[in-house]
């Protein structure tokens, strides 16, 4: 079925960058600020500003409307919808253990395979070009990706489906097979970031995040970013939190349940995010425990319709939160226990929204990619491309996708092309918001 899928969509034609009739991207941004919070835009557009990749970042909705209106094998998969590379990072599986996995769902939702490679490879060319890589580096690292995307799901297409849904990526492993090839400047920086991922914990952030008051553990307010709520003295505040909180519990395990009743409410700030998802309501809610030294960071994070949704199709969730942890669960090979959704009110009062439930710090972290030199990108490429076929390999049929992309590499090749004619518009579609800004069009608060 994968191969005659190829006489519909040849694969050299995922190589076309030229959709007819394309809208503005700032156009686009535009609308979707529309169903953001008014005074967060401005730092999402000063954010999108700073660079090529960073625009990038943001830009996931215009980018989702090129795919849309490219060819496409309709090859479906729970997609991640954004997977670029600084959504693939590290964190703590249930066991403890620091995995390598996507981590970001923001826009997940059933779509065909190629649009994640798409989005993953070219944000591949898009960094390479930000750390000045010549051309023929950029194209080696976008193909890499390709490369051990069209490998890997041949790999995971030959397995049983029951091994391919145990897999996962452990990061002492593949540190230990990197460590063998690599330079020692590469393998102190990846140490330098896997010890950064193993101290960023919630008991960590309780001393960076917050201070004690009265006795009492409070967030340390810092405008913008973080805007703490004196829900000491706002009592209807309290009770719409208790109410947020016990819908979240409903959507938890048993067992998790258990264990979050060991844990009281002790404060609740906004805190900005990211560079795409700013705008959206996003906060952090301090929990302790019955010790001084037990406290647990929940990020509530609302969760708005995919961009993937005009083109791809409606979610089954009703609920964009639980949307998003469908997507999550499905996709990763070993989640967070915390992970829930709920519903609630904005903080200005306005209307109810849709949110998803999170540890805001276990264990997470990210490799430095605009340190990396062409040797580290394009082996951090290939982890991505395995990552997001793994993914993509217990949700989707993986021998139909192995069967299209073949053994050749014909499909890596369409990739490359694919890749670097899309960092050029990218390239150009940053210059737009720059331009619009300038103009006064757009509003953007830069630094913060």
């Amino acid at each position: 079925m994968g191969r005659e899928r190829r006489k519909l969509v040849p694969r050299s034609s995922h190589a076309e960058w030229q959709p007819p009739n394309r809208p503005d991207p700032v156009t686009i941004l535009e609308e979707q600020a529309k169903t953001r919070v008014s005074d967060l835009v401005p730092i999402r557009h000063g954010r999108m500003a700073a660079s090529a990749f960073a625009y990038y970042r943001g830009a996931a909705a215009p980018m989702a409307w090129d795919l849309a209106h490219l060819p496409t094998t309709d090859i479906r998969v729970q997609c991640c919808g954004d997977a670029h590379l600084v959504n693939f990072g590290m964190f703590a599986a249930p066991d403890r253990r620091l995995v390598f996995d996507i981590n970001d769902f923001d826009e997940t939702l059933p779509a065909s395979f190629d649009w994640d490679v798409k989005r993953l490879a070219a944000s591949v060319a898009v960094a390479a070009r930000d750390n000045g890589f010549r051309d023929r580096d950029v194209r080696a690292a976008a193909r890499r990706c390709a490369w051990m995307y069209r490998t890997e799901i041949a790999i995971f297409a030959g397995m049983r489906f029951r091994d391919v849904w145990y897999s996962r990526i452990d990061v002492d492993e593949i540190s230990r097979l990197f460590d063998a090839v690599q330079s020692r400047r590469a393998v102190r920086r990846r140490h330098r970031d896997i010890e950064q991922a193993v101290r960023r914990t919630s008991l960590r952030a309780l001393g960076t995040l917050c201070h004690e008051v009265d006795g009492q553990y409070q967030i340390k307010p810092a405008p913008p970013v973080i805007v703490r709520f004196p829900v000491e003295h706002d009592p209807a505040m309290i009770e719409e939190l208790r109410a947020a909180v016990a819908s979240y519990l409903e959507t938890l395990q048993a067992d998790r349940r258990e264990m979050l009743r060991r844990y009281y409410v002790v404060d609740f700030a906004r805190k900005v995010v990211g560079v795409g998802s700013v705008g959206t309501e996003a906060f952090i809610l301090l929990l302790m425990g019955d010790r001084a030294d037990e406290p647990l960071f929940l990020q509530i994070k609302e969760a708005q319709e995919s961009v993937l949704a005009p083109f791809a199709g409606l979610s089954e969730s009703r609920h964009e939160g639980e949307r998003v942890v469908n997507g999550q669960r499905l996709m990763q090979a070993a989640g967070d226990v915390f992970l829930g959704w709920t519903s609630g009110i904005r903080a200005d009062g306005v209307d109810s929204r849709d949110y998803y439930v999170r540890q805001l710090r276990d264990m997470k972290g990210a490799m430095n990619v605009p340190a990396m030199d062409p040797e580290q990108l394009t082996c951090y490429a290939g982890l991505c491309g395995w990552t997001l076929a793994r993914g993509h390999a217990r949700t989707g049929r993986a021998s139909m996708i192995a069967g299209y992309l073949g053994t050749s590499d014909r499909f890596d090749q369409a990739i490359e092309e694919f890749s670097v004619g899309y960092a050029s518009q990218n390239a150009a579609d940053h210059q737009r918001l720059l331009n619009a800004i300038d103009d006064g069009r757009v509003a953007a608060v830069e630094g913060v």
